[in-house]
């Protein structure tokens, strides 16, 4: 059967689904399917999405879309983990599709920006007039521009919007600042808050058995927590992309910075003392999950800064929702998560506190936070062959993203109410996925549900709710340059190995502080030059 015939056979299901009973029918938030047979599609609109598992053809959320808007969507099947390789191989073969996803992980700096400058030079990309996408996608950008301000023009090229930016809500969250506090309560120590103090802690850490083992095999910190050192001077260092700090009204990597020279005396000296674990140099992370911090699961280290605030959660830390059973919702504590879960596993006496950065000498603190730039959603240039389809786009963009009644949006995202999820409570705040759906894994994609792009509408999870009572919407160092240039894009990988190799030598003592400056010479002949100067040109 056709997906056409198979889109009409399920318009008059849902429109007979009062009269036969069918469970969950009612709950596409009032959007009535008609009784008559519609029209062929207005258009056949192809479209990408974040998605860990293929979307089935006919999936239930998937269809509501189609003949909500009257249109036919062909999803690419792009899994998540290749989806750039993936994408190129499908656009030399098939041209743009006509919602294009740009995406913009933490790990693949390369894509920023310049996958739109790449995408536009190649034509494959339609230029959105700025007053066709605020009429037809008014929520959407208003959503943006009220919560999001800083960003709303980051899609332009030369003038022209050619991207629309997805916004993370809960970046406004830094890294955590993670210690053990049983070992803290064990050295009768406090959570330090200065940098000074932060010394005589690790030390204690390292010199005064805090496991009770009798055996000298604990350290301060490893890699990661490094950065709250670097931090306490203003920058981070250690990250899979280029830091860049503004600095007397211009852009500059942080790690070249002068007072770096000061933090690396104090890690140069720790190290040398054995203080820092020496397998900081490979990282905590020994394989799997890449947010574990293994050096502190395993004990070797009391403090770390790895791992965003949702790998962190300890059983009780707050009271999530759950299903009762009969349909509906009720309290329960949160369980650990992620690295406490391990640690707890391991060592289920050990226990996790949290600190604010630590301050440094004049006053400056700060963690490691991800950029709220996740990804740009693009028009394929054919669009603009067909009247009246980039307006449709818009249309379905703005309504599967940020419609801003809340029982359709939460439908939109989550399926069908009463089936797929329901409201934990009448807040309308937070959802509770119904089995067998919320025990199957990419049960989004499995429905054909949350089609739209990230809009950064304040949080109000309990999750979010409890990262901000420990402070972590503050003292956030972020990169200040969130898109590329051409030249970041050609040089970082060789620009990031240089910095750390240089760094790593700098704190084990394999090469001298004095040439801290050639460093930074070294660095700015290897492209880093070019890349401060094309920074810098961004710069209104």
């Amino acid at each position: 059967m056709k997906k056409t015939l198979k889109r009409r056979w399920a318009v008059l299901v849902l429109a007979a689904a009062p009269i036969l009973g069918i469970a969950g029918c009612e709950t596409y938030s009032g959007t009535a399917a008609s009784a008559s047979v519609p029209l062929a599609p207005e258009y056949k609109i192809s479209w990408t999405l974040h998605q860990n598992q293929s979307v089935p053809e006919e999936a239930e959320m998937l269809r509501y879309v189609e003949e909500k808007h009257n249109v036919d969507l062909e999803i690419w099947n792009l899994e998540n983990n290749r989806y750039e390789s993936l994408l190129d191989l499908k656009l030399a073969r098939e041209g743009a599709p006509d919602l294009l996803r740009i995406r913009q992980p933490q790990d693949l700096p390369k894509y920023r920006q310049q996958g739109l400058l790449k995408y536009r030079q190649q034509g494959l990309l339609a230029e959105i007039p700025e007053e066709t996408l605020n009429r037809h996608a008014p929520n959407l950008m208003a959503a943006i521009r009220r919560y999001a301000p800083d960003y709303a023009d980051y899609g332009r090229i030369d003038g022209r919007i050619y991207g629309i930016p997805a916004i993370s809500p809960t970046n406004i969250y830094r890294i955590p600042v993670v210690y053990r506090q049983d070992w803290l309560d064990k050295l009768e120590l406090e959570v330090p808050q200065t940098l000074a103090e932060f010394e005589r802690v690790i030390y204690a850490f390292a010199n005064e058995d805090p496991d009770g083992n009798g055996v000298k095999d604990t350290y301060g910190l490893s890699r990661e927590g490094t950065n709250v050192v670097f931090g306490a001077f203003g920058q981070i260092v250690f990250a899979d992309q280029l830091y860049f700090a503004e600095k007397d009204g211009r852009l500059v990597v942080g790690a070249l910075e002068p007072e770096m020279e000061e933090a690396l005396r104090y890690l140069r000296k720790w190290y040398a003392d054995g203080v820092i674990d020496p397998e900081f140099i490979t990282g905590e992370n020994k394989g799997g999950y890449k947010h574990l911090s293994h050096a502190f699961i395993n004990g070797r280290i009391g403090m770390t800064s790895m791992g965003n605030y949702y790998h962190w959660i300890g059983g009780g830390d707050y009271q999530a929702w759950t299903v009762d059973g009969r349909g509906g919702s009720l309290e329960i504590p949160v369980e650990p998560t992620y690295n406490v879960k391990e640690l707890n596993a391991k060592n289920p006496d050990a226990r996790v506190s949290f600190g604010r950065p630590f301050s440094g000498p004049e006053g400056k603190r700060g963690s490691k936070a991800y950029d709220r730039l996740m990804s740009f959603t693009a028009i394929g240039a054919n669009v603009t062959e067909e009247p009246g389809k980039l307006e449709k786009i818009l249309q379905i963009l703005d309504d599967v993203s940020a419609n801003p009644d809340p029982d359709e949006r939460a439908a939109l995202k989550n399926g069908v109410i009463g089936k797929h999820w329901t409201w934990a409570d009448e807040s309308k705040e937070e959802i509770v996925a119904l089995p067998p759906y919320a025990d199957m894994p990419n049960a989004l994609n499995v429905i054909g549900a949350n089609l739209g792009m990230s809009v950064p509408y304040p949080p109000t999870g309990r999750r979010e709710q409890w990262a901000s009572t420990l402070g972590l919407e503050k003292d956030g160092i972020y990169n200040a340059l969130e898109v590329s240039t051409p030249s970041l894009a050609r040089s970082s990988g060789e620009l990031i190995r240089l910095k750390d190799k240089a760094y790593l030598s700098f704190i084990t003592g394999e090469r001298p502080l004095a040439e801290f400056e050639g460093f930074v010479r070294e660095f700015m002949e290897a492209g880093g030059r070019d890349v401060l100067a094309e920074a810098n040109a961004l710069r209104p």
